[in-house]
């Protein structure tokens, strides 16, 4: 018999089915005898009154992938509001050993119970909460790439394998290609600027890897990151609408499309403004010091709570979840940004629920300005690294801006999550290599 998605049971009342998955919880009452399902779609509840066909699944554990065929009678006290009766029972795949978790009941995720949950990461995956993390996940990276897509970005896959860090620095991981040494890519910064030259508007969605010895809520080792590119800007402001619009938007879809699994797993309530707020880097010090006493006036980022404060600010006097910090001081900046005459750069961060998600800056376009300012970096413009990167610059490329946009602390600060670890399948970090 062909098989039945779970999803599918209420729209078979009195037809006889098969259904196949995995055995997700069993409750034996002695005659009557419920056993649930669990595929792709869904769960499914199961009536086994046979001793005969209970009997196939003697010393068989939760997580043995079986084969139903019953008969659909409807029920609103199952779920979906129907159920199968006089089930025949095939085991298509035995477990036999007791899992280490049981993925039917609710998962901790308390800093204290992180480390259970990745080391038993394979099954407590098969928990329904955790797979909603994850389905969401999906939605979001779908409605950013349609963003994108309808704004005639064209997406591109840039080399992970590099022969210099893009960006210099000692945070980088270096390996053995075959006796030369290269390094994982922090960024594909210079090769997202050079198809500029070619597309005008680029993205990548791909993982980045940086060698930071941060044991902290929001780093990671291996992250996944957005990067886009977009040319022949005529103002900062055009690439900081562009980004902030494409965050709207896939909050917003993901907010209609999952709104029950979001309000299941406690997400915060999506608060948008029709223009994201800004302020500089200078008047956010200024407001948080009077604020808290704490003077943060000499620093050239905003420190974490810095970043927390502004945005809960935002949220509650604003109205929004999505605040722009602006104009970094000088020193601060790196060699491809556009410097201001004022002393700041054309650099803001997008801050999310007390999160910075993406850095969005102008860059510098023109080919001499580049050299100088990569000669006042201490860099060595005539370096093999960076030959094919001035190449674009020398043979033309118009103004351009874009953002690195972080898809797991997306991710994280959408569902509400503690740690963004918790928004990654499986996580890498100073302390884990596995699974």
């Amino acid at each position: 018999m062909t098989r039945t998605l779970i999803r599918d049971i209420p729209s078979n009342v009195g037809q006889q089915i098969t259904i196949q998955g995995w055995l997700h919880k069993k409750r034996l009452l002695g005659g009557l005898n419920f056993l649930t399902v669990r595929d792709r779609s869904g769960l499914a509840q199961s009536l086994i009154d046979s001793k005969d066909e209970l009997e196939k699944l003697r010393g068989l554990q939760i997580g043995t992938v079986v084969s139903f065929t019953g008969t659909v009678v409807a029920d609103e006290r199952a779920p979906g509001g129907a159920e199968l009766h006089d089930v025949a029972v095939e085991v298509l795949s035995p477990v036999t050993d007791e899992p280490p978790i049981e993925i039917d009941k609710p998962i901790s995720h308390k800093s204290e119970n992180l480390d259970t949950l990745f080391e038993h990461r394979v099954l407590s995956l098969r928990n329904m909460q955790e797979q909603k993390i994850f389905r969401i996940r999906g939605a979001l990276t779908r409605a950013l790439r349609q963003y994108l897509d309808e704004n005639e970005f064209v997406e591109i896959d840039t080399p992970k394998l590099l022969g210099a860090a893009t960006e210099g620095g000692a945070e980088v991981f270096t390996l053995d290609y075959f006796g030369k040494t290269a390094t994982l890519a922090q960024s594909p910064q210079f090769y997202k600027q050079i198809m500029v030259g070619v597309f005008e508007r680029v993205y990548e969605i791909g993982h980045s890897y940086r060698a930071e010895p941060s044991a902290t809520t929001r780093h990671l080792t291996e992250l996944t990151m957005l990067d886009i590119e977009m040319g022949f800007v005529e103002t900062h402001q055009e690439v900081m609408d562009m980004v902030a619009n494409m965050t709207k938007h896939a909050l917003t879809v993901v907010y209609d499309q999952f709104g029950d699994d979001l309000k299941s797993l406690n997400a915060p309530e999506l608060k948008l403004t029709d223009e994201v707020p800004k302020f500089t880097i200078a008047e956010i010090h200024d407001m948080y010091t009077k604020a808290t006493g704490t003077d943060t006036t000499n620093e050239k980022d905003l420190i974490p709570d810095e970043e927390r404060w502004i945005a809960e600010y935002a949220r509650k006097q604003l109205g929004s979840d999505l605040v722009y910090a602006t104009d970094f001081p000088r020193e601060a900046g790196k060699f491809y940004h556009k410097f201001k005459d004022e002393g700041t750069v054309a650099w803001a961060d997008l801050l999310y629920r007390g999160l910075e998600i993406a850095t969005v800056p102008l860059r510098e376009n023109n080919y001499d300005k580049m050299i100088e300012q990569m000669t006042a970096a201490g860099l060595d413009v005539t370096a093999e690294g960076f030959r094919y990167y001035l190449q674009a610059f020398k043979f033309g490329l118009p103004q351009h801006g874009g953002c690195g946009f972080g898809i797991d602390r997306l991710v994280q600060k959408t569902i509400g999550l503690s740690n963004v670890k918790e928004a990654t399948l499986f996580p890498r970090d100073i302390n884990r290599l596995t699974p």
